[in-house]
C-alpha cells in the first residue's frame, strides 16, 4: 500500500510540474500587459522601465524558473492591477465561490439523490416520468440562458429577489460570509439555483440508474425474502450501494463548479473568483491568470489523489492491479 500511495504522488507531482509550465506558457502568449498598465502616451523610457521591473525582457525559460521558485516558497506574486499580493487578492474572492458551490452542489445532492431513487423505484409512475424530463432540461438548456431567465423572471417581473450582487455579509475569523446574513440569502438564492440544475440533473440520473441496477440485483431479494421493509430495502441496502459513485461525484463535481463557476458569477455579478478570472483576463493581469489556473489544476490533480487512495484501501484489487 506504502508503494501504491508513493507512485500516485510522484505522479501527481510530475502532472502537476507540467501543467504549471503549460499554464504559464500559455499566459505568456496572450498579449503584452505593459499595454493595459501603461497609458497610450507612455514614453518608450517608460515602457523599457516598466518591461525590465517586471522582468518580461528575461527570457521565458527564466521567467518560468523564477516563478518557480516563487511558487515552491508560496509566493503567487502580486497583481498588477490591484497591486496586493496574488495570494490575498484570492483569499478575498474565494468565500464568496466557496460558499456559492457548497450550497449548490449539497443542495442538487439532497435534493437530486431521493428524487433519482424514486424515478429507479417507480420508473413508469407518472411522477417519475416527469422527474426524468426535468432531468434532460437540465442537461440540455444553458446555464447562462436559465441565469438570464431567472433573473427576468424573478428579479425584473416579479421583484423578489435582487439581479445580482453579493448583499449583506457577516465577517467571520477574517472573511466575508453571505449565508451568515437573511439579506445575504435573497442574494444567493438566484446564482445558487441557476448552478444547482445541471448537478441536480447529473445526481437524479446518477441515482435512478445505480437504483434501477440494484433493485434488479440478488441482494434486494434476499433482503425482500428476510422480510424487509421497502423502505428498509431502499435506506439500508440501495442508498448505502449507490453512495460510493454518488461520493466520488459528489467530490469532482464539488472541483469543477469551484473552478469554474465563471458564468453564474459573470451574470449575476457574484464578487467571486469566476468574476475575478474574467477581470484578470480583461486586464491581462497575468499573476492572477496563471495564479488561478494553477490552483484549479492542483485543485483537480489533488481530488484524482485523493479519489485513487480511497478506492485503493476500499478495495484491494485496485491497488494489486496497478501494481502488477
Amino acid at each position: 500500500m506504502l508503494g501504491f500511495i508513493s507512485s500516485r504522488i510522484i505522479q501527481a507531482l510530475a502532472v502537476m510540474l507540467a501543467m504549471s509550465m503549460l499554464v504559464f506558457l500559455g499566459v505568456f502568449a496572450i498579449g503584452n500587459p505593459i499595454d493595459v498598465m501603461l497609458a497610450p502616451d507612455a514614453t518608450q523610457d517608460i515602457r523599457a522601465q516598466a518591461i525590465a521591473f517586471y522582468g518580461f525582457d528575461r527570457p521565458i525559460w527564466e521567467q518560468y524558473l523564477r516563478f518557480l521558485g516563487r511558487l515552491l516558497q508560496g509566493d503567487l506574486g502580486s497583481s498588477f492591477v490591484y497591486n496586493i499580493p496574488v495570494m490575498q487578492l484570492i483569499l478575498s474572492r474565494l468565500p464568496a465561490t466557496l460558499e456559492l458551490t457548497l450550497i449548490a452542489v449539497i443542495s442538487a445532492t439532497l435534493i437530486g439523490v431521493p428524487l433519482g431513487m424514486y424515478a429507479g423505484y417507480r420508473p413508469d409512475a407518472p411522477l417519475s416520468r416527469f422527474i426524468m424530463a426535468f432531468s434532460v432540461l437540465g442537461f440540455s438548456v444553458p446555464t447562462f440562458w436559465i441565469g438570464l431567465v431567472l433573473i427576468l423572471t424573478f428579479a425584473v417581473t416579479l421583484g423578489w429577489l435582487p439581479a445580482g450582487g453579493r448583499g449583506e455579509t457577516a465577517t467571520v475569523f477574517g472573511l466575508e460570509w453571505s449565508f451568515l446574513t437573511a439579506d445575504g440569502w435573497k442574494f444567493l438564492l438566484l446564482p445558487a439555483l441557476n448552478l444547482a440544475l445541471f448537478k441536480l440533473s447529473m445526481m437524479i440520473r446518477l441515482a435512478r440508474s445505480g437504483t434501477r441496477e440494484i433493485m434488479l440485483s440478488d441482494t434486494v431479494k434476499f433482503a425482500r425474502a428476510a422480510g424487509i421493509s421497502e423502505w428498509g430495502v431502499l435506506r439500508h441496502h440501495v442508498l448505502r450501494l449507490i453512495l460510493v459513485p454518488i461520493v466520488t461525484v459528489f467530490g469532482l463535481e464539488f472541483g469543477s463548479t469551484l473552478a469554474f463557476a465563471v458564468v453564474t458569477e459573470t451574470i449575476f455579478s457574484w464578487p467571486g473568483l469566476g468574476k475575478l478570472i474574467i477581470e484578470s483576463i480583461g486586464s491581462l493581469d497575468r499573476p492572477v491568470m496563471v495564479a488561478y489556473l494553477v490552483l484549479v489544476a492542483l485543485l483537480f490533480i489533488t481530488i484524482n489523489l485523493l479519489v485513487d487512495l480511497a478506492y485503493a484501501a476500499l478495495d484491494p484489487r485496485i491497488r494489486r492491479g496497478r501494481n502488477a
